[in-house]
């Protein structure tokens, strides 16, 4: 991960569309508009001149702009959008238009610029792999969607229509875990990485193909960076003399769903984590906080694994 190194002179942001993009120097700055295409914003970079741009996931349209800012050397960074509209709610602000989430993003990136990730481009296995990834994980929601409605009251005379859509689905998940094991097993980074995860009991070729899509920083982080990212760090909630429970929140809510299952193995007895919730249960704790806490174990364990890239020693 990336960070600037010095304080930058010019910060933009970027409010970003399908077919437009809203760029701006500050809340009271200039604001212009410009097309959402290549040449546009290569013209409009080599004349402005910024030296920091920030904007926000907007579920791909982003991405002709951070690698045309990536091919002409300027810094950019892609904001959290929970952590952005806590900072524009610090200002006051309750209105919203292109411009004035422009003019925030610069703020933002004038304010913190310190702590902001600049933005690299992902490896192309890599962004095949989360895409494959993400299709099959829509794909199993959709079966377990028809799986319930088909066990509705009422609904015994659509049987059939409910068979054949959950066939269909099934079928689908099936050529997904076929192409996820072959882009795997042709791409040696991924392959490396997948290796190291699969020698842990409990996690299986689709499963660490899915860790590996959704927490690509494995094994670049430190233990606490790791839990939290995951979503599994413990928050305190103390005030005073008051000491309450300490609780998960945030994160990337499908790594928990992912490692849910190797979890439950090791509260069933199986798994080299397996003696862990065992002690964690005999201590008294709640069978659904041990079982946090082997999630958490394992994304820890795997981050050290992948940083020192070597298997454990049978």
């Amino acid at each position: 991960m990336g960070f600037l190194h010095h304080e930058p002179s010019h910060c933009l942001g970027a409010d970003i569309a399908k077919d437009t993009i809203v760029f701006s120097d500050g809340p009271a700055g200039s604001v212009r508009t410009i097309a959402n295409k290549r040449g546009a914003i290569r013209a409009f970079l080599k004349a402005r001149g910024a030296d920091l741009i920030v904007c926000e996931p907007t579920g791909g349209h982003e991405l002709v702009l951070l690698e045309a800012c990536l091919a002409a050397g300027i810094a950019c960074h892609r904001a959290d959008t929970l952590k952005l509209k806590s900072f524009i709610r610090s200002f006051g602000v309750l209105g919203k238009s292109d411009a004035i989430d422009a003019g925030m993003l610069a703020a933002y990136g004038r304010e913190r610029w310190k702590g902001l990730t600049l933005w690299r481009s992902p490896d192309a296995d890599q962004l095949r792999l989360r895409s494959l990834v993400r299709r099959r994980s829509e794909l199993v929601a959709m079966r377990v969607a028809e799986q319930n409605r088909a066990k509705a009251p009422g609904n015994s005379a659509l049987t059939t229509s409910f068979r054949a859509i959950i066939v269909a689905i099934k079928r689908q998940i099936l050529a997904l875990d076929a192409a996820i094991k072959a882009l795997v097993g042709e791409a040696p980074g991924l392959a490396r990485r997948a290796t190291v995860c699969t020698a842990m009991n409990g996690i299986g070729p689709i499963s660490a193909a899915a860790l590996i899509a959704c927490l690509p920083e494995l094994g670049s982080m430190s233990r606490r960076q790791a839990a939290a990212l995951a979503g599994l760090a413990p928050h305190p909630s103390e005030s005073g003399a008051r000491k309450g429970y300490r609780n998960i929140r945030g994160g990337r809510p499908e790594i928990r769903t992912i490692l849910f299952m190797p979890a439950l193995r090791a509260a069933a007895g199986n798994g080299e984590f397996a003696g862990f919730y065992k002690r964690l249960v005999t201590k008294g704790k709640k069978p659904s906080v041990a079982i946090t806490a082997i999630m958490r174990k394992i994304v820890i364990t795997l981050n050290a694994r992948l940083r020192d890239d070597q298997s454990p020693q049978s």
